[in-house]
Order: C-alpha cells, then structure tokens, then sequence
C-alpha cells in the first residue's frame, strides 16, 4: 500500500498538527490490469474512499488502497473520461458508438457497483442520454458530395473535424461564480493537418437538472436516442489542432480553471501543448470562430494567461501527462492517473495507477509529484 500524506494548503509547510487542512490521502493508488485498452480517467470519491476507472470497455470501482470492488463489463463502445456527480453521487462518463453514429453519457449508479462482472445492460447499473448535437456534427457533410465518410480523419467530413466526445466534467458555468453545476462535454477532434477548420476544443454544455426523462437502459444491438435536442451552450477554445481532442476535461476549484489535458497535435506553425487551462472566471465572448469554411460566430473561451506562450498564435499551455485521467480533489491537489500494457502470464492487459501531484504553477508543468 502506498503512503498516506495529509494535505496542507499549496505553499504551506506541513506540520504535526492534528487536525490537518485536508484529509489524508494515499500518494498512489493502483486501478489493476485488465484485458482491455488503456485508461482513460479516473475520478475520486474521497468521502466514501472509492476511486472509479475508465477501462474503455469496462469501469472499474476500487477503494483508496488500490483492492477492486467490483467492475461493470460489457461494454461494446468507447467508454471515455469519467467524472463523479457529487450532487447524486453517480458516475458519469463519455460513451461513443461511431459505427452506430450514437453518442452518449453513460451514468453509473456507482453504490451497486459491489462485485466483479457486473453487466453493463442487465444488472441496472448503466443508464445513458443520447447527445443529438454530437451526432450532428460529427456526421456533417462538410464537403456537399451527399456521402459520410465515416470513422476516419482522411476527410473534409465531420464539423469541427468532430471525432465523437471523450473530456467530461461537473463545474460552474464559463464565467459564472459558483451556482448550479452544469456537466461539461469536450469533443474529441481529428488530427488532420490539411484544414483549417479543426483549430479549436469544443465544449458542450448541460443541465442535467432535467434527464431523468431522458435517461434510459442501454440495449447497445438497438441503441436509443433519448436525450436533449440541443446543448445548453457551446463553447470554443483555441488551442490548435490536437490528436483526439480533449482526453480529460476537469474543473479545477483551487485555480479556477477548466483544465484540458490532450493529446499533443502535429500541425506546424503551433506549439502543440499537452495541455491547457481555461479561465473559469472569464466570461465568454463571442467571435469569430476562425477557420470555418464560412464565416461563423461562436462563443470562445479563454486561456489562462500563465504557463508557456507562442507569440505567433497567441495560444498559451503547458507540458503536462493528464491525458489518461486527472482529478482535481481541491486545495491544489489532484490524482493523475498514468497507464501502460503489461504481460499476464501470456495474456496482454493494460495497467492503470494514479499519483498524488500538487500545483505549483510553474512552466513548462505547473505540477510536482507528492512523494
């Protein structure tokens, strides 16, 4: 089991004291290997001491000390970033059927997750809402020749250069202070160098105060679409193109930040950070959306003055590893989850862990390890 540290505030020495500024967590917790792809997030619930896995087909549940609980299994989709409602404590989760052109949030009703092979469809665990503007998007038929091209970046195809969803997370409004909680959907975007049109993240925004009318069971060989028409706002940062767009969404509340961990794009004349930070506090302004193929207006989004800086875009990031999944827990401190293929007796499965990091808002990584 890995070491305990109690968490004093960023910048203050830790002391003997008692009571400390913060309950004491471990410096590493282990998600397990399993035989399926990488990892893809991890969120916290550090009240109950349980740690939930994105395993892209699987969610795993595991307390704080790393042994699993239970996992839900089954899945034939893409599942993506997670992160913990703390509002009704359920998980929530991006959760893509390309071939399918369905996208949803998948909502876990975590309490039930009590034992190993759990199914996704029939144990009453997985509800999912459909995101009608993703599908829109993501199937547009940017070039006029009345074909979708389906599943690949080699194409004028998909608004945005929409590759379907992935970043999710619970946080204020863009500029708002504090108020209702609205769930936050990053796009996952294309890597095509040749267009002009895939520069920016995309960021739908929802009230989810209304989707128990649209939450359903998932039966994924007739998967359904209810859920919202449209967005409750949608929003733009410019940032450059990246490969797959935001990988982990998170809103910091120690830095006021939404965090975008990503990763890194392959167009010249951008600095292809790893990752950004958004100003929460900032009110969007509405502007030109540039690149599009007409001109278009949208509401942007603004990124955080600090960090690195390219003079010839304007774009500040940092250098950062978030992209396989990151949890802000408060008071600067966060759970960064990293993944690698491992051996299992001649089985291949991937391998899932977080450490425990602090912000010290210092470029190029404005984070150190908590040893």
């Amino acid at each position: 089991m890995a070491a305990a540290v109690f968490l004093p505030a960023p910048g203050v020495a830790a002391t003997a004291d008692p009571k400390p500024a913060a309950p004491s967590l471990p410096t590493h917790i282990r998600g397990g290997a399993w035989p399926t792809s990488h990892v893809q997030g991890v969120t916290v619930d550090t009240r109950k001491g349980f740690a939930y896995w994105s395993f892209t087909q699987m969610l795993v549940k595991t307390d704080l000390q790393g042994n699993v609980v239970g996992t839900v299994e089954g899945l034939t989709g893409h599942l993506g970033d997670i992160d913990l409602n703390g509002q009704d404590g359920r998980v929530y989760g991006s959760l893509e059927y390309k071939a399918e052109e369905a996208f949803y949030i998948a909502v876990f009703d975590v309490d039930r997750i009590d034992r190993v092979g759990m199914d996704a469809e029939t144990d009453g665990i997985m509800t999912a809402v459909h995101l009608d503007e993703v599908v829109e998007d993501f199937t547009a038929d940017m070039d006029g020749d009345g074909v979708f091209d389906g599943d690949t970046a080699d194409t004028a195809d998909h608004r945005y250069g929409c590759s379907g969803i992935d970043g999710v997370s619970f946080g204020p409004g863009f500029g708002e202070h504090g108020g209702r909680q609205k769930l936050m959907v990053a796009y996952g975007i294309y890597s095509n160098t040749s267009r002009t049109d895939n520069d920016h993240q995309v960021v739908l925004e929802y009230d989810i105060g209304d989707w128990q009318e649209y939450e359903r069971p998932l039966t994924q060989s007739a998967p359904h679409r209810s859920g919202p028409e449209r967005p409750d706002g949608k929003y733009f940062a410019y940032t450059g193109n990246t490969t797959y767009g935001v990988q982990n969404l998170q809103y910091d509340p120690y830095t006021k930040n939404w965090i975008m961990a990503v990763y890194r794009g392959k167009k010249e004349g951008f600095p292809n950070y790893s990752f950004f930070t958004v100003d929460a506090t900032a009110e969007p302004e509405r502007g030109e959306v540039v690149g599009q193929p007409e001109p278009e207006a949208g509401k942007l989004l603004t990124l955080r003055p600090d960090g690195l800086h390219d003079p010839a875009t304007g774009i500040r990031g940092w250098e950062f590893h978030g992209n396989h999944g990151f949890e802000a827990l408060g008071r600067g401190y966060y759970y960064v989850a990293e993944g690698r293929p491992v051996d299992d007796g001649g089985v291949p499965k991937s391998e899932g862990e977080a450490y425990l990091y602090r912000w010290t808002g210092k470029a190029p990584t404005p984070f150190e390890r908590v040893r």
